[in-house]
């Protein structure tokens, strides 16, 4: 059965896309995750995959040419499949008009669409608000917290909620004025894209038909069965009965989560204390900010004579966060998809360390090592293209830009902001731009944009006195280099041992696209690089 596939909505704001290129042509074969199309956005020019098989019967935009979002991008079906019918001398086809194919029965209909459904039986006025694609990997998203709550009146523009995706958290506007009627997503709560949000519309509208109607159409997956964020413990048995002690407070919960404010969870994570200890004397028991801030650990007693065993177990389960979903599908997907291998290489720093010191002489001025490491591979890789490749299902991409990703810890996992053209920067402009993506990553602010578009990674972990380690490559990236710390220590130079400062890095190759002498070259043209760093500058 043919399937029509729309313009996407890629970004949170985008109203319509063009097509800057694509991937198939009319007759070719696509598999489920083949690259479509490059579709242009509001934001960035980004990867638009097939989530379907067959053959690519139609085009409806071709490149160049602009688009509403929900309007018709291509066909799919089975090759000679007749499509008259669905064309009808219209190339603007809603997703409505076509009944999507269902794999059984059951009716699996987590990637079907019902909101034009659910839509033509609305009340006057209301408005259903789904849970938006806030970046093109994204599948599903949690409610991090309302920032309205049910009755509260809503402007075109008012933030409404924060969502937090693979990627980072967002906060969402609403593009509708009138009043919160219902929500359809508890904080802490997680449903797939297009799935019910919230509904919005004139006050003292009763919408609980239409929220019935939908819950039975979307694809909602709630966390529901979400463990218990509760410890979960089991007690030794005691030689001797110790002292009754007052019970811990129990902290509220709702489906499975603590009931607490963004800002009291953030301060109790800065300070080590646990949640399930606190007592909350917010509304229904919320925990805030005043609680951690006046939270103190309960004393524990001491036994007087006879030693008295007092270990336990004692867990907590956490529930997988999105980024944290994302991240393990991504490295899961790319280590045993690519052919890892890896090179070792030593550099000798001593040039490095004086031009550094020389260079933050220089007022109002300061640069990091990391910093030449990035500038660095960026001038080596316009000199050996295959490292700077990208490997897809139906072709190698040689990049003639060179776009660093520069991996960044953050509390839920790992983050690749990218540092663009890089080559085509100072040192003092790639510190600023690294700098600036650290910082806004740490706080959840960066945009999906300026996390995607990376043509190689560099992960440095010699801040942390980490020598040596290997990462996985970041797809579709071809290579990662792993940076070490600078380790002082003996070193032989001109037949004489001696003080040195030497530095580790590896370098994780895909095998489809980046031969081991080719991996050997481009580190010999970074060690010029680093440890002479002043031909950076000519």
């Amino acid at each position: 059965m043919a399937i029509v596939v729309n313009m996407p909505r890629l970004s949170d704001t985008m109203e319509e896309g063009t097509v800057a290129a694509w991937l198939k042509k009319v007759g070719d074969k696509v598999e489920e995750g083949d690259i479509l199309a490059e579709i242009e956005t509001d934001k960035a020019t980004m990867e638009f995959e097939s989530f379907n098989e067959g053959t690519l019967l139609h085009i409806g935009v071709q490149e160049g040419e602009t688009t509403k979002v929900d309007e018709l991008l291509a066909i799919i079906g089975d090759d000679g499949e007749d499509i008259s019918g669905l064309l009808n001398g219209n190339a603007k086809i809603a997703k409505s008009d076509v009944i999507p194919e269902v794999k059984d029965e059951s009716k699996d209909v987590s990637d079907v669409d019902f909101t034009e459904e659910v839509k033509q039986d609305l009340p006057e006025g209301v408005i259903v608000v789904t849970m938006p694609r806030l970046s093109d990997t994204m599948e599903e998203g949690t409610v991090a917290t309302w920032l309205k709550k049910v009755g509260d009146k809503v402007e075109e523009g008012d933030i409404l909620a924060e969502i937090e995706t693979d990627k980072a958290t967002m906060e969402f506007e609403s593009f509708q004025s009138g009043t919160l009627l219902e929500v359809g997503l508890q904080e802490g709560e997680s449903a797939k894209v297009d799935a019910l949000l919230a509904i919005i519309g004139p006050a003292g509208t009763d919408v609980s038909g239409v929220a019935a109607n939908f819950s039975t159409t979307s694809s909602s997956v709630k966390n529901e069965e979400a463990p218990k964020v509760e410890a979960k413990k089991e007690t030794s048995k005691a030689i001797t009965t110790p002292e009754p002690k007052a019970p811990a407070p129990t902290p509220i919960t709702e489906n499975g989560r603590l009931h607490v404010s963004p800002l009291a969870k953030k301060l109790a994570e800065e300070k080590g204390i646990n949640l399930t200890k606190v007592k909350g004397t917010g509304e229904n028991g919320r925990i805030v900010k005043r609680d951690i801030e006046n939270y103190e650990p309960a004393a524990s007693g001491a036994s007087v004579g006879k030693f008295v065993p007092t270990g336990q177990e004692d867990f907590e389960d956490i529930t997988n966060s999105q980024m944290r979903k994302a991240i393990a599908k991504a490295l899961t997907n790319s280590k045993f998809t690519a052919p890892h291998y890896y090179l070792s290489v030593e550099f000798d720093m001593e040039n490095a360390m004086a031009f550094r010191a020389q260079f933050n002489s220089i007022p109002d001025t300061k640069i990091s090592y990391n910093d030449i490491i990035v500038k660095a591979c960026a001038l080596a890789l316009k000199q050996h293209p295959q490292v700077n490749s990208q490997w897809f299902a139906d072709k190698m991409r040689l990049n003639n830009h060179v776009h660093i990703g520069v991996a960044v810890a953050v509390p839920d996992g790992l983050v690749v902001p990218v540092v663009r053209f890089a080559n085509e920067q100072s040192l003092p402009q790639i510190g600023v731009a690294v700098k600036d993506l650290a910082g806004r990553a740490r706080n959840k602010k960066l945009t999906p944009a300026e996390m995607e578009g990376s043509t190689f990674t560099v992960s440095n972990l010699g801040m942390f006195g980490i020598d040596t380690f290997t990462s996985i490559i970041n797809q579709p990236n071809s290579a990662i280099l792993s940076v070490g710390n600078i380790v002082e220590k003996p070193v032989v130079k001109n037949g004489q041992i001696v003080v040195g400062n030497t530095m580790k890095l590896s370098l994780a190759c895909d095998h489809r696209t980046v031969d081991g002498a080719t991996g050997a070259q481009f580190l010999q043209t970074l060690k010029g690089y680093i440890e002479n760093p002043v031909t950076m500058l000519v």
